[in-house]
């Protein structure tokens, strides 16, 4: 059920370091052509700092880790890809589905392929005005032994009540060169983190000590390398045009909104932020391979 590309399964089995990489971003979460300029940025990324890049999703049934450049544009080509969060991964194989993975499925999938090093853009978590509305990218963070490196939380989130959910389950949050947890579009959030790191080596070092001492998952919070003017506005514009959207097709609607108000700018910092996680996280996982 799980396959796993050639050269990664060479990386895995030489002990060399590998970054892996969800794709709900190339179908759902960037239209084109941002969507394949941040998965192939992101692969060169990794390339470029050492490691070896791990895309997943699912294709024809098979949980694909490691996906080929031609696989990665069909499945952004593909209007019929479902998007296949960790509930669904069963049901997307055994009905032979094709589709992209969230968070929650491809820390899963990481976890399954024995890849410790994931980067993404942010992460889901609770939505505001609904507190019962809390994404399965929690959940599945603290349940695999993977770092996930991310610019925070998506900032149409309450940040506030995610940041305290990950500490209800568990899950260190270590920040990247700041003492503040990320709000995805701007570094800031006013939240106040208790663990920094400043390079990759003080960062393979708490992650190692994290492991061999018990604990599952992790967050890396790295500040985005470029702000979107305005942010707070945006996304409460966009939260209150919106409206009473629920489920899966609920962030994709708002990050499309947000990119419409700024004038494709969130597009671009989304971009930037997302290739500069995988960076890190390919950077950071060299220093843990060594």
């Amino acid at each position: 059920m799980i396959q796993v590309g050639r050269s990664v399964a060479e990386a895995l089995a030489a002990g060399r370091p590998v970054v892996a990489l969800e794709t709900s971003i190339v179908a759902q979460g960037l239209p084109p052509p941002h969507n394949l300029r941040a998965a192939f940025g992101s692969e060169d990324a990794i390339r470029a700092a050492g490691a070896v890049p791990a895309t997943v999703a699912v294709l024809a049934g098979r949980l694909k880790v490691g996906l080929e450049r031609d696989e990665l544009e069909a499945l952004a080509a593909d209007e019929t890809a479902v998007k296949v969060s960790a509930r669904d991964l069963g049901w997307a194989v055994a009905g032979g589905r094709s589709g992209a993975t969230t968070v929650a499925a491809t820390a899963r999938a990481a976890h399954l392929a024995g890849i410790r090093f994931f980067a993404t853009g942010g992460i889901g978590g609770v939505h505001r005005g609904n507190v019962d509305d809390v994404s399965a990218d929690l959940e599945e963070i603290a349940r695999a032994p993977v770092a996930v490196f991310c610019a925070g939380a998506k900032m149409i989130l309450d940040l506030s009540r995610t940041f305290e959910r990950l500490e209800t389950l568990g899950v260190p949050v270590l920040g990247y060169g700041t003492d503040e947890f990320p709000a995805f579009y701007t570094a800031r959030s006013g939240l106040r983190l208790g663990a920094r790191v400043d390079d990759p080596d003080a960062a393979a070092a708490a992650l190692r000590a994290h492991w061999e001492l018990g604990g599952r998952g992790a967050l890396v919070a790295v500040p985005p390398p470029a702000e979107l003017p305005g942010a707070e506005g945006l996304v409460g514009q966009a939260v209150a045009e919106v409206g009473a959207v629920e489920g899966p097709g609920l962030t994709p609607r708002l990050l499309a909104r947000i990119a419409d108000l700024s004038g494709g700018r969130s597009l671009e910092v989304n971009v930037e932020l997302v290739v500069n996680n995988a960076r890190t996280a390919a950077a950071c996982a060299v220093a843990f391979a060594a």
